[in-house]
């Protein structure tokens, strides 16, 4: 009852709002606080810096595939990171990887895809007009745009921009001195993850609002769609674990410029003492890794649930094993936050507590793999329809599985000892994590493009893209595992010195070449992306038959999404193939009393009734 006083009110509102006067440029397109433009907003800005992370995986794969290579060519771009030799500075290696990770984390991963399509769906897959809250909506995305401002400003300060790996581990991030990224860049680093925090718990707060406050009629949370369910639960868990990366960065900033000791003690410098006394860098892995494990399933569980969409409307099925995958997300959530020290069974910590994590660790596949089950049934036998969206979907079953089986050798801390910090640890994290949530991403992306901007993107592009990215990808991280058993170390500049690597040379060359060739492949995805905004094929109202309330919208809605009533909700949204019925596909605002079933319940009744009648 709350939920439909809340969106009347925003009815209202909004129809006083449209008498008041018409939106400008900048309140329509820059200062919005229509949920579906922050969408946008989100969706381009991660666009943009997964280029620019990739751009950088790229210039140190250059430099890992080809050790002896010159890259004067790159001088326009890199300046003086390139040295005289026309090589590529060591001290700038190491940033590229920093910053790398850092980018495709946190901007891509996190706020590109989650910022994107809980901004988007939320709404218009419960029956909402708007998020809870539009200013705070609009915020979260302006936190999010200066804190990629700020991280931009640092790759161009003089001392270069942060070192030290994305965990940014102290001492090397809590020492100014200790080497040039650890000066300006790393401050800046840790201002904008400051104002990144801020957007992603401004963001998950109007999240979960929404969706707890503003479902429609009918829409209870047993007929949610499993997009919001993923995107609910993947709030509740940012909004739990990044407080505590702020206040881990907060500790650093103290120990860089303060004069404390959080997690400093007993440091030389060139022979000399600093007087820092009694702090631990391993309190800064514990509470980095607070975050830094569940921020794995705040990058996944989107990416899951857009999955789980895309395969039961593409395979003309329910999907299978609805509650059990409800469940599985649930369960995810809270394990999420108690493995976090399976990243640090090499710190020395106690090994019985590393026993007990590891048997964490080992038990939280067991809710990914009845999601893996639930997404294979659900494909098993249905009628599927290969559309872009679905060969991306099905692409990140593929590397969940192959990713999360090498999860259980580095689960299990004896061999997680042998494997850690090399590359099977980079290839592992990269299937499992970083490939399977871009796909998601890309899924996403081609299945709601026509909703988003009411064209089409090209089918055929979109098939060129995707089989280029899934051989492309296996053909990069396959490899570092055999690489990484062979003890290859991960972060290295460069292994020409050691004898024990140069049998990886050609090995190093072809993973680079794999590098090349898929990052070439995004720009295709680039130009059917812009293209089709602007010349793409007019995208029909409903063009994969799907269930879900955001269909029932016009073409382009407008803030405020229905022009008149808000349908209400009378079914679950899976109601695909349905015996008798008329179409394949029944959505979620058809009452049950035009189904099948209920007519035939109801000729059923009728004719018992009949019956006792006439007998009577």
């Amino acid at each position: 009852m709350a939920s439909t006083a809340v969106n009347e009110q925003l009815d209202d509102h909004i129809e006083d709002h449209a008498h008041e006067h018409h939106d400008n440029f900048i309140t329509k397109y820059i200062f919005s606080t229509d949920h579906k433009t922050i969408a946008k907003q989100y969706l381009i800005t991660g666009i943009f810096w997964a280029i620019i992370g990739g751009g950088m995986s790229l210039v140190f794969r250059l430099q890992l595939g080809f050790p002896e290579a010159q890259l004067e060519w790159l001088r326009p771009f890199l300046g003086k990171w390139i040295t005289t030799s026309g090589k590529l500075d060591p001290e700038f290696y190491l940033a590229l990887v920093t910053m790398h990770g850092t980018i495709m984390v946190f901007f891509v991963l996190t706020a590109g895809l989650s910022g994107t399509f809980s901004n988007y769906l939320i709404p218009l897959q419960i029956g909402a007009r708007d998020m809870a809250s539009g200013f705070m909506n609009m915020l979260s995305y302006w936190f999010f745009f200066v804190s990629s401002v700020v991280m931009f400003i640092s790759l161009f300060i003089e001392t270069g921009p942060a070192s030290g790996g994305w965990v940014i581990y102290p001492p090397l991030s809590a020492l100014p001195q200790a080497m040039s990224g650890s000066g300006l860049g790393m401050t800046l680093w840790l201002v904008s993850m400051a104002l990144f925090i801020v957007s992603t718990l401004l963001g998950g707060i109007n999240y979960i609002t929404t969706i707890i406050n503003l479902r429609t009629k009918g829409m209870s949370f047993a007929k949610l769609p499993l997009t919001i369910w993923a995107f609910f639960l993947t709030a509740v868990i940012g909004l739990l674990s990044f407080p505590v990366l702020l206040g881990a960065a907060l500790l650093l900033i103290f120990d860089r410029s303060f004069g404390t000791s959080f997690y400093l003690s007993d440091i030389y410098i060139a022979g000399e003492a600093l007087p820092n006394m009694g702090g631990s860098p391993i309190l800064f892995q514990h509470l980095f890794w607070f975050l830094g494990h569940p921020e794995v399933y705040i990058v996944l569980l989107p990416a899951l649930g857009i999955t789980s969409e895309i395969i039961a409307t593409n395979s003309r099925k329910p999907i299978f094993g609805y509650k059990a995958m409800i469940i599985s997300m649930l369960g995810i959530t809270v394990l999420s936050f108690v493995v976090w020290a399976h990243h640090m069974f090499v710190s020395g910590m106690n090994p019985f507590l590393g026993s007990i994590f590891m048997l964490l660790t080992l038990i939280i596949a067991v809710p990914s793999a009845v999601k893996v089950f639930n997404y294979l049934t659900t494909l098993w036998k249905g009628n599927i329809v290969f559309t872009p969206a679905m060969l991306f979907s099905i692409g990140l079953v593929s590397f969940f599985i192959s990713g999360g089986l090498t999860g259980l050798f580095v689960g299990n801390s004896a061999i997680d000892i042998q494997l850690h910090d090399t590359y099977f640890i980079v290839a592992h994290f990269h299937l499992v994590m970083g490939s399977a949530a871009f796909f998601g991403m890309l899924a996403g992306i081609y299945h709601w493009f026509p909703k988003m901007f009411g064209r089409m993107m090209d089918s055929k592009l979109g098939y060129i893209h995707f089989w280029i990215s899934f051989v492309g990808i296996y053909m990069v991280f396959f490899p570092m595992h055999y690489i990484g058993i062979a003890g290859f170390p991960r972060r290295y500049y460069s292994f020409t010195n050691f004898d024990a690597f140069s049998t990886f040379v050609d090995l190093n060359s072809f993973v680079s070449v794999a590098a090349i060739l898929t990052f070439g492949a995004q720009f295709i995805f680039l130009f059917n992306f812009f293209y089709s905004i602007f010349r793409g094929k007019k995208a029909p109202a409903n063009p994969w038959r799907s269930n879900t309330l955001e269909w029932t919208t016009p073409r382009n809605p407008g803030h405020g999404n229905w022009p008149g009533e808000i349908p209400s909700v009378h079914r679950w949204p899976y109601d695909y193939s349905k015996p008798g019925a008329k179409e394949d596909y029944i959505p979620q605002h058809i009452p049950l009393s035009e189904t099948p079933e209920s007519n035939l319940q109801h000729e059923t009744r009728f004719v018992k009734e009949e019956k006792v009648s006439a007998k009577t």
